[in-house]
């Protein structure tokens, strides 16, 4: 009998003839020590054009590492690698990979080395999680999925000499994220929230932009084992400038959340993120080592309240 593979949500969507796309699978890890969090990024852009060529950030595959450390302002390494390669599993099969070098991430694995403006960074990591999870999916305009939502990681990071590695190494997530061309605007967050009783819950929040003046909203917590999905977030507060989100939202079963996220202060990072039509670039702002609250109501239930200091990530790019 031959191996069966199950599917992931990490196989490859794009080809290496797509002229116009960005395809991205990403790591947040947040160390076990809480001396700070990675944020690491392997990005497909436009590889049937090979990139945006003549932009010096437009190789069309790219590894990204940013350093978030607990005080202080974060650092991003990002290094460009060209087609020549390029080993890249085909559209839909299982398992997944992608290649180049001596940089690579499976469903399950990912291994990376950079050499940026005299730094060295190096990692060799594991993953593994007990729920997956598809936030959205509109066919080829784009999908967001998170192959790994309550991921615990395993191996080494090495910083510039500085060595990192244990079994648990972090805790995160792991996504993989695609599209035509990025949304005009997006707010997303995923808080990993660890409990006093030895189980983990999480939570991962997506709005966007969408044709014809809508908006896209979703949120997916996973609690004691069970996924409770959230549509129409009513929102009372985004504020771009301070990256703070907070928002409530009921499930049909009666159960609602009242979540706030805070990610402000040094770990704020901003980075321009290249268009896919290679006309210029926009910003988005992230912190991976951000606040949050999550409160659970529901009926005949008392109230129960989620916290983390340091174990979300919150992301926007654009105006409402």
């Amino acid at each position: 009998m031959g191996l069966r593979f199950v599917k992931t949500l990490n196989e490859t969507y794009s080809s290496v003839s797509t002229s116009r796309r960005y395809e991205v699978w990403f790591l947040r890890i947040g160390l076990a020590d809480g001396a700070g969090a990675w944020w690491l990024r392997y990005l497909l852009i436009n590889p049937g054009r090979c990139g945006c060529a003549g932009n010096p950030g437009g190789s069309p595959v790219q590894v990204w590492a940013t350093w978030f450390p607990p005080e202080g302002k974060p650092q991003s390494f990002i290094q460009g690698f060209s087609l020549e390669g390029l080993d890249l599993s085909a559209k839909g099969q299982t398992p997944f990979h992608l290649r180049s070098g001596n940089l690579g991430i499976e469903d399950s694995s990912c291994q990376g080395a950079l050499e940026v403006e005299g730094h060295s960074i190096s990692w060799d990591l594991h993953y593994r999680s007990s729920f997956r999870n598809t936030l959205s999916d509109k066919g080829w305009i784009g999908f967001s999925r998170t192959p790994h939502s309550d991921a615990r990681f395993s191996g080494r990071i090495i910083f510039d000499g500085r060595s990192v590695a244990g079994d648990p190494l972090g805790f995160g997530l792991q996504g993989h994220n695609c599209g035509y061309r990025h949304r005009k605007f997006w707010t997303w967050a995923h808080v990993y929230l660890p409990r006093s009783d030895g189980q983990v819950s999480t939570l991962e929040a997506l709005v966007y932009d969408m044709p014809f003046g809508l908006v896209f909203h979703k949120a997916v917590l996973w609690h004691d084992g069970q996924a409770y999905v959230f549509r129409g977030l009513q929102e009372s507060k985004r504020d771009p400038g301070n990256l703070q989100w907070e928002f409530r939202c009921v499930t049909r079963g009666g159960l609602q959340i009242e979540v706030a996220l805070d990610g402000s202060g040094a770990n704020l990072h901003r980075l321009p993120y290249l268009k896919t039509d290679c006309a210029g670039s926009f910003e988005v702002a992230n912190n991976s080592l951000a606040k949050a609250t999550v409160r659970l109501l529901q009926p005949g239930r008392p109230i129960e309240e989620l916290q983390t200091r340091t174990g979300a990530v919150v992301e926007m790019a654009g105006q409402y």
